[in-house]
């Protein structure tokens, strides 16, 4: 079965929106990720659903079928390789890669894709902390909270972010937190949840709540 690009983002897009324990998409949410009108999404969901590739269920929404997820598993798999790549191998900062990695997902090689994950040492997790799907479909697993749930006077690692877009990540290298940061909570404030951290063991700064609830983190 041919699949275009467009075809192919859709499928990625409504994995995205229903990865976090969402049954399925929304008309308006997947417009809204994909950045178009509700009238072609309704357009595009009737070709994918001819495709058997996803089922549009009245007054509940878009989820993927089987083969659906698969493609989409697979996507998310070249995009997050790609990017380990860019940031790892060709020194590209992690909130210049995912457009990059946009186009070069759609490369349909398993040969390219198996070289490329033994080339980089099988990764588990992408430069932003996202877990990489293996060969298989099976997406690497492990503990981890958002900031905001630590407590006074603990600490952790930074592991990934919720957020991926551009601002939010330029914004924490300004702040100087990225992927293997140390992060110790020592004052939480209740008025708008931000918190001051000691960054790195050396360098006390505040914090808003949005990077707060933004951030993942291993506790240490």
């Amino acid at each position: 079965m041919k699949i275009s690009k467009t075809e192919e983002n859709y499928l990625k897009a409504i994995f995205s929106i229903t990865e976090k324990d969402t049954p399925s998409a929304s008309t308006n949410a997947i417009s809204h990720k994909m950045q178009t009108s509700a009238a072609s999404v309704t357009d595009m969901v009737k070709r994918l659903a001819k495709k058997k590739l996803v089922i549009h269920e009245s007054h509940k929404g878009v989820h993927l079928t089987k083969s659906g997820n698969q493609i989409a598993t697979m996507l998310v798999r070249r995009h997050r390789l790609w990017e380990v790549f860019l940031v790892e191998k060709l020194n590209f900062l992690w909130d210049e890669v995912h457009e990059i990695a946009e186009e070069l997902e759609h490369i349909k090689s398993d040969e390219l894709m198996e070289r490329l994950d033994n080339f980089l040492g099988n990764p588990k997790f992408d430069p932003h902390g996202d877990p990489i799907p293996d060969a298989e479909g099976i997406f690497a697993t492990r503990q981890q909270v958002v900031l905001s749930e630590l407590e006074e006077g603990e600490n952790g690692l930074v592991v990934g972010v919720q957020e991926s877009s551009t601002p939010f990540l330029k914004y924490l290298n300004q702040l100087g937190l990225g992927l293997g940061s140390e992060v110790k909570v020592l004052e939480k404030y209740d008025y708008d949840n931000s918190a001051k951290i000691l960054l790195n063991k050396k360098n006390e700064i505040v914090i808003t709540g949005k990077v707060c609830q933004n951030l993942f983190l291993q506790k240490k």
